[in-house]
């Protein structure tokens, strides 16, 4: 399986350093429409280089349980991938979907908890779909580089498989991919996380004797921060932030052999990156799903030592965009 070694990625981590060269946060609200044919708004957030050239951009899409303020803009030590995103030329943009942050909420999810799971990748895939064609529409540019994370691959994926003629390159970062397990129970249609779940995730994969590798100093802020982004969390007791439960249902099927698209029908350049502690995406995901791809399609892996599954808000982020940079711009 081809693989960056750790010494590429100590020459190409000095790329992540650079002053941030960055233009204000803008936000985007992509009009929905009512019953009986309801389709969410959407928030779409951009953040342009400094030299406000538009013509590189390239979307983030989340995963199963915080939008793009808690990932792609949220700076730990001062810094978001955003910036290291802009720091390459880049015009960095991330999309909340239906049921986060600044997205319109199913009209479910205001009532019983009980029910189909919300917000699964086919539906999310169209959300994508708008994002991109405003996108294009904002910037003029003819295609637009996807970097997803852990359930956001699937939609993003799927929506690569779709419309590969608007897809630059398509990073998967700690991608849930298909395994051949037992099938678990389905999920309701929404769920409640609380900080304190949001934490114990953070840091279950972290080796018991190694020191935390989490930006503790910054999880206070990432914590305000994630209860706000829904307005109902904090009549909650815990306050908890409440989420489609369809990303989930799709972690279930993908591990019990069942993904939302078809890794050999991709036609663009692929690239899987994983901190090497992240057990929700292993090696051995990313080695069946690389041998999936269609011969001669450009495909990347990397492994970011010392990160788990979420490395981008842990002390090795810093690797995984200068990593992400150099696949973007083909080095």
């Amino acid at each position: 399986m081809p693989q960056a070694p750790y010494a590429m990625l100590a020459a190409i981590l000095a790329l992540a350093t650079a002053p941030i060269a960055s233009a204000a946060e803008r936000q985007h609200v992509l009009p929905g429409a009512p019953a009986p044919d309801w389709r969410p708004s959407l928030l779409v957030r951009e953040q342009p280089p400094a030299s406000g050239d538009r013509s590189h951009p390239v979307l983030y899409v989340h995963g199963a349980s915080f939008p793009s303020a808690l990932s792609i803009m949220f700076r730990f030590g001062g810094r978001s991938w955003a910036d290291a995103l802009n720091d390459e030329g880049y015009d960095a943009f991330g999309l909340d979907f239906a049921g986060y942050g600044g997205s319109e909420r199913y009209p479910e999810m205001a009532g019983p908890q009980a029910g189909a799971p919300l917000g699964r990748a086919e539906d999310a895939a169209r959300q994508i779909e708008r994002a991109v064609a405003f996108i294009r529409q904002e910037t003029g540019a003819r295609t637009v580089s996807i970097i997803a994370h852990s359930w956001g691959t699937m939609p993003a994926a799927r929506f690569a498989e779709l419309h590969p003629e608007l897809v630059d390159h398509l990073v998967l970062f700690g991608p849930i991919l298909r395994r051949d397990g037992p099938r678990d129970v389905e999920p309701n249609a929404w769920t409640l996380v609380t900080n304190d779940q949001q934490h114990r995730r953070f840091v279950k994969d972290v080796p018991a004797a190694h020191p935390p590798v989490l930006e503790e100093a910054d999880f206070p802020t990432w914590a305000a921060t994630y209860l706000a982004s829904d307005p109902g969390a904090a009549d909650r007791s815990p306050p908890a932030v409440k989420i489609p439960s369809g990303p989930s249902a799709e972690v279930i099927d993908a591990w019990s052999g069942k993904l939302p698209y078809a890794p050999s029908r991709l036609r663009v350049p692929v690239m899987v990156v994983r901190g090497a502690w992240d057990s929700s995406s292993t090696p051995q995901d990313a080695e069946r799903f690389l041998a999936e791809l269609p011969p001669g399609l450009e495909r990347r892996f990397v492994e970011i030592p010392e990160g788990t599954h979420l490395l981008h808000l842990e002390t090795g982020r810093h690797a995984l965009y200068a990593a992400v940079n150099a696949f973007l711009a083909g080095r």
